[in-house]
Protein backbone atom coordinates (compact mmCIF):
# COMPACT_ATOMS: atom_id res chain seq x y z
CA UNK A 1 0.00 0.00 0.00
CA UNK A 2 1.32 3.51 -0.89
CA UNK A 3 -0.07 6.37 1.64
CA UNK A 4 2.07 9.15 0.57
CA UNK A 5 3.77 9.09 -2.37
CA UNK A 6 4.76 7.00 -5.30
CA UNK A 7 7.87 7.32 -8.37
CA UNK A 8 6.83 7.45 -12.18
CA UNK A 9 8.94 3.72 -12.34
CA UNK A 10 6.83 1.85 -9.32
CA UNK A 11 3.62 3.41 -10.98
CA UNK A 12 4.32 2.29 -14.46
CA UNK A 13 5.26 -1.64 -13.56
CA UNK A 14 2.12 -1.56 -11.87
CA UNK A 15 -0.14 0.41 -14.67
CA UNK A 16 -2.13 -3.04 -15.69
CA UNK A 17 -3.31 -4.12 -11.90
CA UNK A 18 -6.87 -3.80 -11.34
CA UNK A 19 -6.68 -2.74 -7.56
CA UNK A 20 -4.97 0.95 -9.10
CA UNK A 21 -7.53 3.90 -10.08
CA UNK A 22 -5.35 6.96 -11.60
CA UNK A 23 -6.68 10.03 -11.01
CA UNK A 24 -5.45 13.26 -12.91
CA UNK A 25 -5.83 16.35 -10.47
CA UNK A 26 -4.68 19.12 -13.22
CA UNK A 27 -6.09 22.44 -12.78
CA UNK A 28 -5.45 26.44 -13.31
CA UNK A 29 -6.96 28.43 -10.62
CA UNK A 30 -6.33 31.83 -14.04
CA UNK A 31 -7.88 29.38 -16.77
CA UNK A 32 -10.50 26.60 -14.88
CA UNK A 33 -10.85 24.64 -18.33
CA UNK A 34 -7.21 23.97 -18.73
CA UNK A 35 -7.02 21.06 -16.74
CA UNK A 36 -9.83 19.21 -18.52
CA UNK A 37 -8.58 20.43 -21.77
CA UNK A 38 -5.13 18.84 -21.11
CA UNK A 39 -6.74 15.53 -20.23
CA UNK A 40 -8.16 15.64 -23.12
CA UNK A 41 -4.98 16.15 -25.43
CA UNK A 42 -3.10 13.44 -23.56
CA UNK A 43 -3.10 11.48 -20.03
CA UNK A 44 -1.43 8.81 -17.80
CA UNK A 45 -3.32 5.19 -19.22
CA UNK A 46 -6.43 4.31 -16.95
CA UNK A 47 -6.38 7.97 -15.69
CA UNK A 48 -9.88 9.69 -14.99
CA UNK A 49 -10.47 13.17 -14.65
CA UNK A 50 -11.30 15.22 -11.18
CA UNK A 51 -12.20 18.44 -11.54
CA UNK A 52 -11.24 20.60 -9.11
CA UNK A 53 -14.36 23.00 -8.63
CA UNK A 54 -16.71 20.93 -8.70
CA UNK A 55 -15.80 17.31 -7.93
CA UNK A 56 -13.44 18.37 -5.20
CA UNK A 57 -14.93 21.12 -4.01
CA UNK A 58 -18.50 21.70 -2.05
CA UNK A 59 -20.52 24.42 -2.19
CA UNK A 60 -19.18 28.14 -1.42
CA UNK A 61 -22.25 29.25 0.71
CA UNK A 62 -23.31 26.94 3.48
CA UNK A 63 -27.30 26.38 4.30
CA UNK A 64 -26.77 29.00 6.71
CA UNK A 65 -25.85 31.41 3.94
CA UNK A 66 -22.24 32.40 5.23
CA UNK A 67 -19.34 32.25 2.70
CA UNK A 68 -17.26 29.08 2.90
CA UNK A 69 -14.00 29.97 0.82
CA UNK A 70 -13.15 29.27 -2.61
CA UNK A 71 -12.76 25.94 -2.56
CA UNK A 72 -14.98 24.45 0.51
CA UNK A 73 -14.45 20.41 1.16
CA UNK A 74 -17.27 18.87 -0.25
CA UNK A 75 -20.35 17.41 1.20
CA UNK A 76 -19.34 13.63 2.39
CA UNK A 77 -21.90 11.87 0.98
CA UNK A 78 -20.93 13.66 -2.65
CA UNK A 79 -17.54 12.73 -2.51
CA UNK A 80 -18.22 9.06 -2.06
CA UNK A 81 -20.23 9.24 -5.14
CA UNK A 82 -17.64 10.73 -7.10
CA UNK A 83 -15.25 8.14 -5.64
CA UNK A 84 -17.64 5.14 -6.86
CA UNK A 85 -17.89 6.80 -10.03
CA UNK A 86 -14.33 7.05 -10.97
CA UNK A 87 -14.28 3.31 -10.22
CA UNK A 88 -13.22 3.62 -6.09
CA UNK A 89 -13.13 0.55 -4.12
CA UNK A 90 -12.61 -0.19 -0.20
CA UNK A 91 -9.52 -2.44 -1.95
CA UNK A 92 -8.43 0.28 -4.39
CA UNK A 93 -5.18 2.00 -4.32
CA UNK A 94 -5.43 5.50 -5.38
CA UNK A 95 -2.73 7.49 -7.10
CA UNK A 96 -3.34 10.99 -7.65
CA UNK A 97 -1.35 13.69 -10.18
CA UNK A 98 -1.02 16.79 -11.27
CA UNK A 99 1.34 19.22 -13.58
CA UNK A 100 2.31 21.03 -10.54
CA UNK A 101 4.50 19.44 -8.43
CA UNK A 102 1.52 18.44 -6.40
CA UNK A 103 -0.54 21.10 -5.77
CA UNK A 104 -3.85 19.85 -6.47
CA UNK A 105 -3.39 16.17 -6.25
CA UNK A 106 -2.56 16.47 -2.17
CA UNK A 107 -6.18 17.78 -2.39
CA UNK A 108 -7.44 14.48 -3.47
CA UNK A 109 -5.19 13.11 -1.34
CA UNK A 110 -6.13 14.37 2.22
CA UNK A 111 -9.91 14.08 0.60
CA UNK A 112 -9.54 10.50 0.49
CA UNK A 113 -7.98 9.68 4.35
CA UNK A 114 -11.05 12.49 5.10
CA UNK A 115 -13.10 9.27 4.27
CA UNK A 116 -11.25 6.97 5.63
CA UNK A 117 -9.18 5.77 2.92
CA UNK A 118 -6.01 4.95 3.67
CA UNK A 119 -4.58 3.26 0.25
CA UNK A 120 -3.83 7.09 -1.54
CA UNK A 121 -0.50 8.25 -2.76
CA UNK A 122 0.50 11.50 -4.99
CA UNK A 123 2.68 10.53 -8.00
CA UNK A 124 5.96 11.81 -7.09
CA UNK A 125 6.88 14.86 -9.91
CA UNK A 126 3.58 14.36 -11.38
CA UNK A 127 3.53 14.65 -15.38
CA UNK A 128 6.55 16.15 -15.77
CA UNK A 129 8.51 13.07 -13.93
CA UNK A 130 5.99 10.32 -15.77
CA UNK A 131 7.15 12.18 -19.36
CA UNK A 132 10.79 12.81 -18.29
CA UNK A 133 11.37 8.91 -18.46
CA UNK A 134 9.22 8.63 -21.76
CA UNK A 135 6.47 6.95 -20.43
CA UNK A 136 3.21 6.61 -22.93
CA UNK A 137 0.29 9.36 -22.72
CA UNK A 138 -2.84 8.18 -24.15
CA UNK A 139 -5.86 10.19 -24.82
CA UNK A 140 -8.73 7.52 -25.02
CA UNK A 141 -10.76 8.14 -21.90
CA UNK A 142 -11.49 4.82 -19.94
CA UNK A 143 -14.78 2.78 -19.80
CA UNK A 144 -16.54 4.02 -16.71
CA UNK A 145 -16.63 1.54 -14.01
CA UNK A 146 -18.71 1.51 -10.67
CA UNK A 147 -16.59 1.07 -7.48
CA UNK A 148 -18.36 0.88 -4.09
CA UNK A 149 -15.94 2.28 -1.53
CA UNK A 150 -17.56 2.94 1.61
CA UNK A 151 -17.55 5.68 3.87
CA UNK A 152 -15.33 5.29 7.03
CA UNK A 153 -14.38 7.31 9.77
CA UNK A 154 -11.40 10.32 9.01
CA UNK A 155 -7.99 9.40 9.17
CA UNK A 156 -7.73 13.22 9.38
CA UNK A 157 -8.84 16.34 11.32
CA UNK A 158 -10.15 20.26 10.64
CA UNK A 159 -10.17 22.52 12.30
CA UNK A 160 -13.32 25.64 11.98
CA UNK A 161 -13.09 29.71 11.93
CA UNK A 162 -14.01 30.01 15.31
CA UNK A 163 -11.28 27.34 16.69
CA UNK A 164 -8.95 29.80 14.61
CA UNK A 165 -9.99 32.83 15.82
CA UNK A 166 -9.87 31.52 19.77
CA UNK A 167 -6.80 29.94 18.92
CA UNK A 168 -5.29 33.62 18.42
CA UNK A 169 -5.92 34.39 22.27
CA UNK A 170 -5.04 30.99 23.50
CA UNK A 171 -1.83 30.06 21.32
CA UNK A 172 -2.18 26.49 21.89
CA UNK A 173 -1.81 25.57 18.11
CA UNK A 174 0.28 26.33 15.67
CA UNK A 175 -0.81 27.90 12.51
CA UNK A 176 1.26 27.23 9.20
CA UNK A 177 0.22 29.26 6.14
CA UNK A 178 0.98 27.52 2.96
CA UNK A 179 0.71 30.83 0.42
CA UNK A 180 3.62 32.31 -1.38
CA UNK A 181 5.41 34.72 0.91
CA UNK A 182 4.41 38.26 -1.02
CA UNK A 183 1.22 36.94 -0.58
CA UNK A 184 1.41 35.71 3.39
CA UNK A 185 2.85 39.27 4.07
CA UNK A 186 0.04 41.13 2.39
CA UNK A 187 2.05 42.05 -1.04
CA UNK A 188 -0.08 40.48 -3.64
CA UNK A 189 -3.29 42.34 -3.63
CA UNK A 190 -4.17 40.75 -7.37
CA UNK A 191 -4.63 37.55 -5.84
CA UNK A 192 -5.77 38.26 -2.26
CA UNK A 193 -7.61 41.96 -2.05
CA UNK A 194 -7.08 42.04 1.35
CA UNK A 195 -3.59 40.70 2.11
CA UNK A 196 -1.47 39.50 4.94
CA UNK A 197 -2.86 36.37 7.01
CA UNK A 198 -4.05 35.23 10.12
CA UNK A 199 -2.13 36.77 13.54
CA UNK A 200 0.20 34.18 14.84
CA UNK A 201 0.44 32.83 11.64
CA UNK A 202 3.69 31.50 10.46
CA UNK A 203 5.23 30.47 6.41
CA UNK A 204 5.91 27.82 4.58
CA UNK A 205 5.44 27.81 0.97
CA UNK A 206 4.08 24.62 -0.49
CA UNK A 207 6.85 24.72 -3.22
CA UNK A 208 9.31 24.54 -0.62
CA UNK A 209 8.41 20.64 -0.31
CA UNK A 210 10.23 20.07 -3.88
CA UNK A 211 13.26 19.80 -4.98
CA UNK A 212 14.73 21.50 -8.04
CA UNK A 213 12.85 18.83 -9.99
CA UNK A 214 9.48 18.85 -8.92
CA UNK A 215 9.64 15.39 -6.68
CA UNK A 216 9.58 16.03 -2.38
CA UNK A 217 12.51 16.25 -0.88
CA UNK A 218 13.57 12.94 0.90
CA UNK A 219 11.73 12.60 4.59
CA UNK A 220 15.04 13.61 6.59
CA UNK A 221 15.49 17.06 4.67
CA UNK A 222 11.79 17.70 5.46
CA UNK A 223 11.84 17.20 9.25
CA UNK A 224 15.04 19.22 9.52
CA UNK A 225 12.56 22.30 7.51
CA UNK A 226 9.67 21.39 9.75
CA UNK A 227 10.95 21.18 12.80
CA UNK A 228 11.70 24.64 13.21
CA UNK A 229 8.22 25.10 12.50
CA UNK A 230 6.33 22.61 13.79
CA UNK A 231 7.27 21.44 17.38
CA UNK A 232 4.08 18.87 17.76
CA UNK A 233 2.53 18.04 14.66
CA UNK A 234 -0.58 16.97 16.52
CA UNK A 235 -1.14 21.08 17.79
CA UNK A 236 -0.72 22.56 14.30
CA UNK A 237 -2.73 23.73 11.81
CA UNK A 238 -2.30 23.96 7.96
CA UNK A 239 -4.24 26.71 6.26
CA UNK A 240 -3.05 28.32 2.87
CA UNK A 241 -6.04 30.61 0.09
CA UNK A 242 -8.89 28.17 -0.21
CA UNK A 243 -7.75 24.65 1.71
CA UNK A 244 -6.27 23.37 -1.34
CA UNK A 245 -2.19 23.90 -0.86
CA UNK A 246 -2.18 23.33 2.83
CA UNK A 247 -3.00 19.88 1.74
CA UNK A 248 0.96 19.80 0.28
CA UNK A 249 2.04 20.70 3.71
CA UNK A 250 0.02 18.14 4.87
CA UNK A 251 1.36 15.47 2.94
CA UNK A 252 5.38 16.84 3.07
CA UNK A 253 4.44 16.03 6.60
CA UNK A 254 3.26 12.55 6.36
CA UNK A 255 6.66 12.09 3.69
CA UNK A 256 8.70 13.77 7.17
CA UNK A 257 7.11 10.65 9.24
CA UNK A 258 5.31 13.74 11.21
CA UNK A 259 1.71 13.16 11.31
CA UNK A 260 -1.05 14.52 13.04
CA UNK A 261 -1.74 18.38 11.62
CA UNK A 262 -5.17 19.25 11.51
CA UNK A 263 -6.96 21.65 8.05
CA UNK A 264 -8.02 24.75 8.39
CA UNK A 265 -10.23 24.23 4.94
CA UNK A 266 -11.74 27.80 4.33
CA UNK A 267 -8.61 28.93 4.96
CA UNK A 268 -7.83 32.65 4.21
CA UNK A 269 -10.65 33.41 1.67
CA UNK A 270 -12.90 32.54 4.25
CA UNK A 271 -11.32 34.36 7.30
CA UNK A 272 -11.58 37.09 4.99
CA UNK A 273 -15.00 37.02 4.73
CA UNK A 274 -15.85 37.93 7.83
CA UNK A 275 -14.53 41.86 8.22
CA UNK A 276 -14.26 42.02 12.17
CA UNK A 277 -11.56 38.73 11.87
CA UNK A 278 -8.34 40.30 12.50
CA UNK A 279 -5.60 40.24 10.53
CA UNK A 280 -1.64 40.68 10.25
CA UNK A 281 0.64 42.24 7.51
CA UNK A 282 4.37 41.49 7.12
CA UNK A 283 6.40 38.61 8.11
Amino acid sequence: MNTTLISASELAARIDDPALVIVDCRHDLMNLAAGREGYAVGHIRNAVFADMETALSGAKTGADGQFRGRHPLPERAALIETLRAWGIDDDSQVVAYDAHGGMFAARLWWLLRWVGHPAVAVLDGGLAAWQSQALPMTADVPAPRRGAIAERAPLVATVTAGDVLANIGSGERTLIDARAPDRFRGENETIDPVGGHIPGAKNRFFKDNLQADGRFKDAAQLKAEFAPLVADPASAVMQCGSGVTACHNLLALEVAGMPGAALYPGSWSEWVADPSRPVAKGV
